[in-house]
């Protein structure tokens, strides 16, 4: 269970181009979907609906193919179930991603908290800590909470 983190830190710290697994090239794409991923599980087995927006949402973002994003589902679900906390993912971020795309991060947290319609205090809580180590404000993240939140009523309604 620790070597797959240990090989992830590793990949992270010194990544090889040469390696057999495709999303260790970079290394925060895999720590922004394994933290997504831990968004839509925290509540329990994600939803169908939580599944598909987490799909739409790495191509769309990563600007990946539906068999790239599933290998990269695969690759985050594995390092997401051996991680102890946030940090090993929010660390890799911060080294990697510009203010601008981790509030795109947090954004689509939001998306994925609001997929299913239900918002509950375990979502909204890792949505805060993770935000927090993202170093995105208090501020941004309740803006992003709120937009995401009139989307999706939006959405909702028809409109």
């Amino acid at each position: 269970m620790l070597d797959g983190l240990r090989q992830f830190i590793a990949d992270v710290v010194s990544p090889n181009p040469h390696g057999d697994r495709a999303f260790d090239d970079t290394g925060y794409r895999l720590a922004a979907t394994a933290l997504l991923i831990h968004v839509i599980s925290i509540d329990g087995e994600p939803s169908a609906i939580e599944k598909r927006k987490l799909h739409s949402l790495l191509e769309n973002y990563f600007a990946l193919d539906p068999g790239a994003a599933d290998r990269l589902i695969a690759s985050a679900t594995l390092v997401e179930g051996e991680a102890v906390d946030l940090y090993h993912f929010t660390s890799v971020i911060m080294r990697s991603v510009d203010e601008e795309g981790r509030l795109r991060i947090v954004e689509m947290m939001w998306e994925l908290v609001y997929a299913d319609g239900q918002v509950n205090e375990f979502e909204d809580n890792v949505v805060w800590r993770a935000a927090d180590l993202l170093g995105v404000s208090s501020r941004d993240r309740i803006d992003l909470k709120h937009r995401v939140a009139a989307k999706q009523g939006a959405a909702a309604s028809g409109n």
